[in-house]
């Protein structure tokens, strides 16, 4: 009864630790590891700020073609030592003092006043609309932009992982050399005790050895560094990639279907957007020497501590009598006479502006057709070349196990193996190479193609 209860326990704590240790023999794609890296990159947060300010100035400026209105309460003392003649207190306004025949014994007296207007523009020639269509315009532009970065940087993602890969590759290339140098330096040292081969092969031995050590402490060294700049992204990086290198040693190889490249591009868009909101800028800017008609209102409550009898009270509670009422509306018009060059000139600009980024849309485009191009022509080619480097590692592979086998037999020399063994090293020190390059077409016609799923579900 116990022996099963025993092994009932643990096939339940096989079942429930199953899936762990799944977890932790499979190491996630490139795609995988890039949704971590958009919840969390500063770079992306800051993208979105900015689009969540530009929605908050589209707001603003829409807001500015609803009623302006305001208010006004106040309550003074004051003097009202009073001449009789007129003064501007600020440009276009200006005011009447009463005269002095006041009688009481009061110096000062209180006064209350409130007020409100309101302030409506009724018709502006479109300046108001094309103000709102360029808040619009940055809005789509932010966004834009912030597709673009994420673009750019799946780009930079990507590529330091394929560096990092690749330096381990190496590393691991350079281990494999090390081992093959250990076995020979073994076999050399009991062929030399057997009086089969001379003690020189095992000091040469040794000394391919100590060299092939050195060659791995130092692509140790760049795969820790290449670890450091990707944990720039993903600071939970391993450098346990032992899956992720298989993928990375033996890719698929992709499809060459060309890709139609006119279809819209975060690179190019951002440009027209920009272009776009030039030329709609330029036209505000133009309409702003134009008038504005207003519709105007407004109503007003005063009251003073000197009577219709001229009476002067210095009570504070006096200041609410003596209460006057009046209100005011018209339509009224607006128009800077004197800056109407200069808005024109402002416009012109932004024009020209426009101009400018419309021909850098076109450079833009077609440096990207030039560049698919080119990029889809070299992958084409490497994956020819990855073909003939992996049969051509395996024929290496081969051929040292069997020389290998005739220098245990003492049939060849230390020499003639070393030379076999530096073939092999060559043929899969081209593969590594050849593979990287393949990655980074991948990457490169990714970023062109503005479409990373192959390469984000395939390493």
């Amino acid at each position: 009864m116990i022996r099963l209860l025993l092994s009932v326990a643990y096939i339940s704590w096989l079942t429930l630790l199953a899936p762990q240790l799944g977890a932790q023999s499979r190491q996630p794609t490139l795609g995988e590891l890039w949704y971590d890296v958009e919840r969390g990159y500063s770079g992306i947060a800051a993208s979105e700020a900015a689009i969540t300010s530009a929605l908050s100035n589209e707001r603003a400026v829409k807001s500015e073609a609803l009623p302006q209105a305001r208010i006004q309460l106040q309550n003074t003392f004051s003097t009202y030592d009073g001449r009789n003649g007129a003064f501007f207190p600020q440009p276009g306004f200006f005011n009447v003092s009463g005269n002095m025949l006041h009688t009481g014994e009061a110096s000062v007296i209180a006064n209350t006043f409130a007020s409100a207007t309101i302030e409506w523009e009724l018709f502006a020639f479109g300046k108001q609309h094309k103000r709102k269509l360029a808040a619009s315009e940055m809005s789509a532009r932010y966004s834009l932009e912030k597709e673009a970065y994420v673009l750019r940087l799946k780009k930079e993602f990507s590529v330091r992982y394929i560096k990092l890969l690749y330096t381990e590759s190496k590393r691991i290339w350079a281990a494999k050399n090390a081992r093959r140098l250990g076995e020979i330096g073994v076999t050399a040292a009991s062929l030399a005790r057997a009086g089969i081969k001379p003690e020189a092969d095992s000091l040469l031995a040794r000394s391919s050895y100590l060299q092939a050590m050195a060659e791995q402490d130092k692509w140790l060294g760049n795969r820790n560094a290449s670890l450091e700049k990707f944990r720039e992204f993903y600071r939970n990086a391993k450098p346990d990639l032992l899956f992720s290198e298989r993928r990375f040693a033996h890719p698929p190889l992709m499809e060459n279907e060309r890709v139609r490249m006119d279809k819209m591009h975060p690179f190019t868009e951002v440009l027209r957007k920009k272009s776009s909101y030039y030329k709609i800028k330029g036209t505000a800017e133009t309409r702003s020497g134009l008038p504005s008609v207003k519709f105007l209102g407004g109503f007003a409550y005063r009251g003073s501590g000197i009577d219709a009898d001229g009476n002067v009270s210095g009570n504070w509670a006096d200041g609410f009598s003596n209460t006057a009422d009046n209100f005011i509306v018209g339509i009224g018009i607006t128009w800077d006479l004197t800056g109407m060059r200069t808005y024109r000139e402002k416009g012109r600009m932004w024009n020209y502006k426009a101009r400018e980024h419309q021909m850098l849309q076109q450079q833009a485009e077609e440096a990207l057709r030039a560049g698919y191009a080119a990029t889809l022509s070299k992958r084409t080619e490497q994956q020819k070349q990855l073909r003939k480097t992996e049969q051509a590692l395996k024929n290496a592979g081969q051929a040292y196990e069997m020389y290998m086998a005739r220098y245990r037999s003492g049939l060849i020399s230390l020499t003639e193996l070393l030379q076999i063994r530096m073939l092999l090293e060559q043929a899969e020190n081209s593969h590594i190479e050849a593979v990287q390059e393949y990655w980074m077409q991948v990457a490169e016609q990714a970023e062109l193609t503005a479409d990373f799923d192959f390469l984000f579900n395939s390493l």
